[in-house]
């Protein structure tokens, strides 16, 4: 299978810090990549370097054949980028904005307005299109801004956290766009903070957290070092938690009972985790322990982060980026005004 995108041994220095050290990535043409970590990871760093948007310190990066250094406007030919906040003109209509994107690829005005049309149909906008940016919902201005990175039919469509903020109905119908470009042959690199955004959309992923690749699999295998499923319960009476715990530990085949939130919640990883969860019942059931809540989990992005890093992707969110990984960058890096998106991002 032919690799799309590849970037050997990136480097982004910030003074004494380091944005990335050293990251490689592999993206095989018409797959789903995502680089799964928390803010400040260096996600975004990784992307601009792709994108031609900034230049490594050290390494090499091929996207769709093109060179990112030695060959910056072939790479921008051939690639579509939509961040991580829509980057629309709000007093342009839908239909105008695709319309320039087109005008500034080249395209003669009948084709331009054809495209715009196209993907106006095809993002579920047409309705909308005749109406000023400003008027449409987070979501109508994510797809849009999405429709806006296609609309010269890129062979490679980065997307940096493209739901971030979104209510769950529009990241259901981004999810489904995403989802529709990839049948058609496109190659995605998509970078996001949702464990459940990467097990739904990306064919592989490649944990970040301190500008480093930390883990790189499959979802369900980056769940797997996590212990998979875990049996969850809480009962009724504090008294019977110690029962409760020697139920656990007897489906949990060496792994630790973990304590929950309250006093009387316990939780362990689990290998077969609908026989464990029938066999802990029998056993409760036998020695008279009353149960409120018990049930099957399988891990989230906090259980991930917790295990490979040592903290939870909502407490590395709320102290702020790492040193060199977000806050730097972004002072770094002006977004593009959309007059020259056609140029650098699109």
């Amino acid at each position: 299978m032919t690799t799309t995108i590849e970037a050997h041994g990136l480097v982004k220095r910030y003074g004494a810090v380091e944005a990335l050290r050293g990251l490689d990535l592999e993206v095989p043409e018409g797959t789903v990549l995502a680089l799964l970590g928390p803010n400040g990871a260096g996600k975004t760093t990784a992307v601009r370097i792709l994108t031609t948007l900034l230049r490594p310190d050290e390494g090499t990066a091929t996207v769709a054949g093109a060179d990112v250094l030695r060959e910056p406007e072939e790479v921008r030919r051939r690639i579509g980028l939509s961040g991580q906040s829509a980057a629309v003109d709000e007093n342009l209509t839908g239909a105008e904005n695709l319309e320039m994107i087109g005008r500034l690829y080249g395209f003669r005005r009948r084709r331009a307005v054809d495209r715009a049309r196209e993907l106006l149909d095809g993002f579920d906008l047409s309705d909308a299109g005749n109406r000023p940016a400003k008027t449409y919902s987070g979501g109508m201005r994510r797809r849009l801004d999405l429709a806006c990175a296609l609309v010269a039919t890129p062979r490679v469509v980065v997307l940096d956290e493209p739901t971030t903020g979104l209510d769950p109905r529009s990241r259901l119908q981004m999810w489904d766009v995403i989802a529709g470009l990839v049948r058609t042959g496109t190659t995605v690199l998509l970078t996001t903070q949702y464990l459940e955004e990467a097990d739904r959309l990306a064919d592989d992923i490649v944990v970040i957290d301190h500008g480093r690749a930390i883990a790189h699999g499959t979802a369900d295998a980056l769940k797997a070092q996590v212990g998979g499923e875990r049996v969850e319960l809480v009962v009724a009476d504090a008294a019977d938690r110690e029962a409760a715990r020697a139920a656990l530990a007897a489906v949990a085949g060496g792994d630790e009972v973990h304590d929950g939130a309250t006093e009387r919640s316990l939780s362990v990883a689990v290998q077969d985790g609908a026989r464990s969860l029938r066999r802990v019942l029998d056993r409760l059931e036998t020695d008279g322990v009353r149960v409120l809540d018990v049930g099957l989990r399988r891990p989230t992005l906090d259980d991930v982060f917790l295990t490979l890093t040592g903290r939870t992707a909502e407490d590395a969110d709320a102290s702020g980026p790492p040193p060199g990984g977000g806050a730097d960058e972004e002072r770094d890096l002006v977004p593009a005004r959309p007059d020259a998106a056609g140029e650098v991002a699109r």
